[in-house]
Order: C-alpha cells, then sequence, then structure tokens
C-alpha cells in the first residue's frame, strides 16, 4: 500500500512549472498596482520637504536691514541759498540806501597810481587805466585820476561828515555818497575820472560834456571799464559820468555782478 499523500494539489505540478506561474503572477500583481498613486505621494513629499526648509531658512521681518539708497544727484533744498550761477554761494549781499555791501581790498593788491601814492587801484585794474589814459594822452585827451580806493574809514568821513555838514539826511546824502562798507571805492577797482582841461566839472554831473569824457565814453569797454550809476540805474544812484569801475578779471566781475 502506498504511503499517504501529505502534500497540496500543488506538488503535483513539476517543480520547474510551479516556479514560473508564481513569478508571472506576482509580476501581473505588480503591473496592476497604480503608479500614479506612487508618483503622487513622492510629490507631494518632495513639496513637503520644501516648503519647511524655505521656513526654517527665510529671514524673518524683525532681523533684516535696510539698505539706504543715495540719489544719484543731490538736488538742492529749499533752506539752501543759491547763486546766480545756480551753485551755494551763501546769503546775498546786503544793500543799503541803494548800495552794495563791499569788502576792502587787501593793501597787498594795491598800487599807487600817481607819484604821490594819494590814489591807488587794485594791480589788474590800474595796468588797465594807465593804458587807456595813454591811449587819450595820444589823441590829444588829459585824463586825470581824482579818487581811486578808499577804506571804511575814509568813506564814514565822506558820509557822516559830510552829510552833518552839508545838514542832508541820510537819504538825500545817499544819492550821492555810499555810507561806509557799501562803496565801490572799497574794491580797489573803482576810479572817478576828470578832464585835467576842465577842473571845474570835476565830480559834477557836466562832466559829461567835456572831451575827457565823451572820450572814455566811446572807448572805456577796450580797457575793460564801465560806468557804474549811468542815467535811470536801477540802484536809484544819482547820475555819476566821473565814477567808472573795472571788470576786466574773473574776481572784479564777480564783485559786481555776482548778485544781480
Amino acid at each position: 500500500m502506498a504511503d499517504p499523500n501529505y502534500f497540496s494539489s500543488t506538488d503535483d505540478i513539476p517543480e520547474a512549472k510551479r516556479d514560473s506561474g508564481s513569478v508571472k503572477k506576482s509580476s501581473v500583481s505588480l503591473r496592476r498596482f497604480p503608479l500614479w498613486i506612487f508618483w503622487f505621494f513622492l510629490g507631494l513629499l518632495s513639496a513637503l520637504a520644501g516648503l519647511i526648509f524655505s521656513l526654517a531658512t527665510y529671514p524673518s521681518a524683525e532681523s533684516t536691514t535696510a539698505i539706504a539708497v543715495q540719489p544719484l544727484v543731490q538736488l538742492p533744498t529749499v533752506d539752501t541759498p543759491l547763486s546766480a550761477a545756480g551753485t551755494s554761494q551763501g546769503e546775498p549781499r546786503q544793500s543799503l540806501l541803494g548800495h552794495l555791501a563791499y569788502e576792502e581790498a587787501p593793501e597787498s593788491e594795491l598800487v599807487a597810481l600817481t607819484y604821490d601814492a594819494s590814489i591807488r587801484l587794485r594791480q589788474s585794474a590800474a595796468a588797465k587805466f594807465e593804458a587807456m589814459f595813454a591811449a587819450a594822452t595820444a589823441q590829444g585827451i588829459y585824463l586825470v585820476p581824482l579818487s581811486g580806493f578808499r577804506s571804511v574809514e575814509d568813506q564814514e568821513y565822506l558820509f557822516f561828515e559830510v552829510k552833518a555838514e552839508r545838514g542832508q539826511t541820510a537819504t538825500t546824502r545817499a544819492e550821492v555818497s555810499a555810507p561806509p562798507g557799501y562803496s565801490e571805492h572799497h574794491t580797489g577797482y573803482a576810479i572817478d575820472i576828470g578832464d585835467a582841461n576842465f577842473p571845474d566839472t570835476h565830480l559834477q554831473v557836466n562832466f559829461e560834456t567835456t572831451p575827457a569824457f565823451q572820450w572814455v565814453a566811446q572807448n572805456a569797454a577796450r580797457y575793460s571799464f564801465e560806468l557804474s550809476f549811468p542815467e535811470d540805474n536801477p540802484q536809484g544812484i544819482q547820475y555819476e559820468p566821473w565814477h567808472w569801475r573795472f571788470v576786466g578779471d574773473p574776481n572784479s566781475l564777480e564783485t559786481f555782478y555776482q548778485d544781480r
């Protein structure tokens, strides 16, 4: 009698066939598993990991430092005074009774225009006046310098003492003489001119009738001189045909025109 069979029904199948059938069944089970679920969860995990990393490394608002951005061009503010050229040059020049304030010329820049040194000008102005004087003399016109540089102290006498002697008001005196500190003669660039042949016209309006005035009026610009107070001048100063100023270098030009 045969021994009892203790194997399952699969034991009747040859070993080779059992193996191949098992593999095939497993393979079929894997292919039936939805792959999109796998990739979905993989992507979800990646997104969560990225979010956690960003939160951990992103700086808080309190820890960030603001960066100040400087403008390329610094615009002037309302509190910054500007000169006529558009550059900051401090407060405009002061004026008094129609006259503008001027500083005294340094003694080191003044040279004698006459033998006794009673009349002095800045070197640049003196050189041009001497050239103008020589040209006029060559044509039979005899100019005479009457006044050049004057200190503030000199101007104090001319304004206050003469005003008192003549019984003039400050306004009336200012029409013909500047208050101390406000005279063009302080600069060393201004000069009063007369006609040597007509001394009675010196510092008088009728100087304009002399050959000297007529010649200077036609030729002064060639030597960089101009009339300071022509008729109906904007400063309201009395017409002074004898009073001329030099504007032939940068400093003299700025002295008289910077604030106008």
